[in-house]
């Protein structure tokens, strides 16, 4: 479980129950089997992207028969891969209830749709935890399998779903990427020693964080001043990843060596110049090309852009307990992510740093 993650951490489905709402209109085996569901579903995660994790777990005599899930783009979705599974067992999918987190595709996309493989299988029942807000479906999944005579019941974990597949859903509502900032700083407000070359202040396993928290995005963000300064690589380090997050510099005033790290390596990087205009025109332009998480990690100046525009969806706040000779102020504080809509929903421990976690409410 990844608790630096766009939902903080999907432990609380699975040890503290689902919402409120869903146990007072679902049956407790119900809530279980969706809870499964849920937790299966993050099998798929940082392997995905652009696709949201989805769940499956097919249930007949009250007993849980085949389970599937989303494991990586091309391959078979969560329906699918249930009912796969339940043929390998040897058992007929055929009178079973079909637990899913997403609605089911009725569309070809890089697979058939689902609606088609619930039809085939004989599923009787269809439960969804949420619809799908994707444009090409919006309700033609549930649509189809009710008009094939399959009972179709939706909302079941709803939030819990959302919360799972958040980047997914902002990205189909608005059209842009939620967009995720990480800042680090030291007690007086520092982000730099400006006595020396610049070097990292926080420790190893905050670093370990940092990269599971760039494994989870699709493209990380900086500005020309970060890169003249500290010349990183953007890169998620450490971990298996299949693909590298796009690697985005702003860079208008061309200050960027050609040789900058951030050019370097596997993945593909943008060095905006002359052909950036704005930051909304640049969030629309990666949202076409399917980037729904993008994780800003530039200066103060570049997060001031993106917060004074009302971008910010969430923000990881790293405090550190060092001292700077000659701090760099953020001027970025509490009182300023409040005034720009932002909640602390939570705090956690990267190694020696405490981290405040927050969201707005989305």
């Amino acid at each position: 479980m990844l608790e630096y993650s766009v939902l903080g951490s999907m432990q609380h489905i699975f040890n503290e129950g689902v919402d409120a709402a869903s146990m007072s209109e679902w049956s407790e085996d119900e809530t279980s089997f969706m809870a499964r569901a849920l937790e299966i579903a993050e099998r798929g995660r940082m392997k995905v992207s652009p696709n949201p994790l989805v769940g499956c777990v097919l249930v007949k005599d009250g007993k849980i028969i085949a389970e599937g899930w989303h494991d990586h783009l091309g391959g078979l979705h969560a329906e699918q891969m249930a009912i796969h599974d339940a043929e390998e067992r040897g058992i007929s999918p055929n009178g079973s209830t079909a637990y899913v987190t997403l609605e089911p595709c009725n569309h070809f996309g890089r697979t058939p749709p689902c609606t088609e493989a619930l039809m085939w299988a004989g599923i009787k029942e269809v439960i969804i935890a949420h619809e799908d807000p994707n444009p090409t479906v919006r309700g033609k999944g549930s649509q189809t399998l009710t008009d094939a005579g399959i009972k179709v019941r939706t909302g079941l974990c709803k939030q819990d779903a959302h919360e799972q597949m958040l980047p997914f859903m902002h990205w189909c509502e608005h059209r842009r990427p939620l967009v995720t900032v990480k800042l680090a700083q030291n007690l007086e407000g520092s982000v730099d020693d400006r006595s020396g070359m610049s070097k990292r202040f926080t420790s190893e396993e905050c670093l370990r964080h940092v990269h599971e928290l760039r494994a989870n995005v699709d493209a990380i963000l900086v500005g020309a001043n970060t890169v003249v300064r500290d010349d990183p690589q953007l890169t998620v380090r450490g971990i298996g990843v299949k693909n590298q997050p796009l690697r985005i510099v702003i860079d208008p005033n061309k200050r960027c060596s050609v040789d900058a790290q951030f050019t370097k390596g596997e993945g593909e990087f943008l060095h905006l110049t002359s052909d950036f205009t704005s930051l909304e025109s640049l969030l629309h332009m990666l949202a076409d090309r399917n980037i729904q998480r993008l994780l800003v990690e530039g200066g103060p100046m570049t997060i001031l852009e993106f917060l004074e525009h009302g971008f910010v969806d969430e923000f990881f706040f790293v405090h550190s307990d060092v001292t700077h000779t000659e701090p760099y102020l953020s001027n970025i504080d509490t009182v300023v992510l409040e005034s720009h809509g932002l909640t602390c929903v939570e705090r956690l421990q990267w190694g020696l740093e405490e981290v405040h976690h927050y969201r707005k409410n989305l």
